[in-house]
């Protein structure tokens, strides 16, 4: 589905800047306000601390980038998964690094196509970091290629199309190593275009594992929307496209305009499932979540 038509610039002040990729940073900042990242605290050692002290302490790292409005959350997604790497040293933390450089770098693609008409410095600065962003995570991915963590493997698969650590990953599947919600997403991605039924199981064992606290995984959520709808269960594809629809801190009109198409074509109970959606969604939240039957 294509949420974004071809934008055109305006002249806002200084600033001349491409609509389009205006909203599509909005929608990408939109969907991160539910990250724990904005609670400016994370989890260390059983004791919550401060994301201002955890600065403090690692200038360095709280300095990679050059400061600039934009990606901000992405930027500190970086940042703490950086002081967890440096304090922690493990490969699952890694993977996490990977992940958060990946998500900065889709942001300020976009931010650094912004043309400031009288700072051009800030495009300069916005291109700088994102090269940088680009050779860090190079380097990451260079130095833990030998990695047998299996959200490792899965990466190297995924991004770099290495069979090896595909075969590797694949082996751990039923060990306790890919019994978290991570790893059993990982898993549904390489069935889903193999076996659509024990991709359900999969993603349903993904929200089984949920941990509560944690942020829900919104592509296990999209991704059984997706593969309800192609199997045309539309009463299905709306529970779960609500589910994720309220797992959002702020509601997405794109999103809701989609659960009314759903509501009117399939002649829905809206009320009705809008209520099944609430009550899945405090389940998973809370840990309880059981698969149903498919």
């Amino acid at each position: 589905m294509k949420y974004f038509s071809i934008g055109y610039k305006k002249l806002f002040g200084v600033f001349m800047i491409n609509s389009r990729i205006i909203k599509l940073l909005k929608w990408s900042c939109a969907n991160k306000l539910g990250m724990v990242l904005l609670l400016l605290f994370i989890s260390g050692c059983g004791d919550k601390v401060n994301l201002t002290k955890l600065c403090n302490d690692n200038p360095e790292i709280c300095n990679e980038f050059g400061q600039d409005s934009w990606c901000k959350t992405e930027r500190i997604e970086v940042a703490l998964n950086r002081i967890k790497v440096k304090n922690n040293n493990l490969d699952g933390d890694k993977y996490s690094l990977l992940v958060a450089y990946e998500g900065y770098i889709k942001c300020m693609s976009l931010a650094s196509q912004i043309q400031h008409i009288k700072l051009k410095e800030k495009t300069t600065l916005r291109k700088n970091n994102l090269l940088k962003a680009k050779a860090n995570l190079s380097e990451l991915s260079d130095k833990n290629v030998n990695s047998k963590h299996p959200h490792l493997l899965y990466y190297y698969w995924s991004r770099e199309s290495n069979e090896l650590a595909l075969e590797e990953f694949l082996q751990l599947e039923g060990s306790p190593e890919l019994e978290n919600s991570t790893a059993q997403y990982h898993l549904a991605t390489y069935y889903i275009k193999r076996d659509n039924n024990k991709t359900l199981g999969l993603l349903y064992r993904a929200l089984e594992l949920h941990e509560p606290g944690t942020v829900i995984s919104a592509e296990v959520l999209q991704t059984l929307v997706t593969i309800f709808t192609k199997k045309r269960q539309y009463k299905q594809a709306y529970i779960w496209l609500r589910t994720y629809q309220l797992s959002l801190d702020k509601p997405d009109k794109m999103i809701e305009n989609s659960l009314i198409n759903y509501q009117e074509s399939a002649k829905l109970n809206a009320d009705f499932l809008n209520k099944v959606a609430s009550s899945t969604l405090s389940k998973i939240e809370a840990g309880e979540f059981t698969s149903p039957n498919y």
